[in-house]
């Protein structure tokens, strides 16, 4: 009998020491995330596995290209997942089908040559429209522009909102792929 007792107490102390160990890392540096929907094809697809790194924005800010995960601006119960284009402080037109980005370095506008894109993707059909990103803000967009709500649809996301960017494709496993900074 004390045989049995020492084996369930070495399982609770085991038990114990990988809690005391997965629990921090999961609520405050990494949080799964499953894609939801096309918005993001063609590289990120529905019911993808993500691995989201949720401690390097409280060090540094999001760059445009990242791709993150953020609490829905209309609904923070729903997350989604978008690339970041436009920075705080910039301005961002969409101008026949091209992504202009208007900031102190550009400030005749540049053109986003998005080369994570395919060519067929590379434009989309949208008004001539003209929005300016406020601090702590970030216009984000879908990579599959025809059919994403994004910063077009749901307006500008704040930096509050933001949960983390993606680290890591875990399924399918023949996709596995550890994204960098510069997507």
């Amino acid at each position: 009998m004390k045989k049995f007792f020492l084996f369930v107490w070495e399982i609770v102390k085991v038990a114990m020491v990988s809690a005391a160990i997965i629990v921090p890392i999961r609520y405050f540096l990494i949080q799964p995330f499953f894609v939801k929907g096309a918005s993001m094809e063609p590289n990120f697809h529905d019911r993808e596995y993500l691995i989201i790194d949720e401690l390097s924005y409280r060090f540094t800010p999001p760059v445009r290209g990242q791709v993150i995960v953020f609490r829905y601006p209309r609904n923070p119960q729903e997350y989604f997942i978008k690339r970041v284009i436009g920075l705080p402080g910039e301005q961002i037109q969409i101008k026949d089908g091209k992504v202009i980005v208007y900031n102190e370095a550009n400030p005749e506008g540049l053109t986003l040559n998005e080369k994570y894109l395919p060519n067929d993707l590379m434009t989309f059909n949208q008004d001539d429209m003209k929005v300016s990103v406020g601090p702590d803000e970030y216009y984000v967009l879908g990579d599959n522009r025809g059919a994403s709500k994004d910063s077009r649809y749901f307006g500008i996301v704040n930096k509050s909102f933001i949960t983390g960017k993606v680290l890591f494709r875990g399924w399918p496993v023949n996709e596995i792929t550890v994204f960098n900074q510069n997507y």
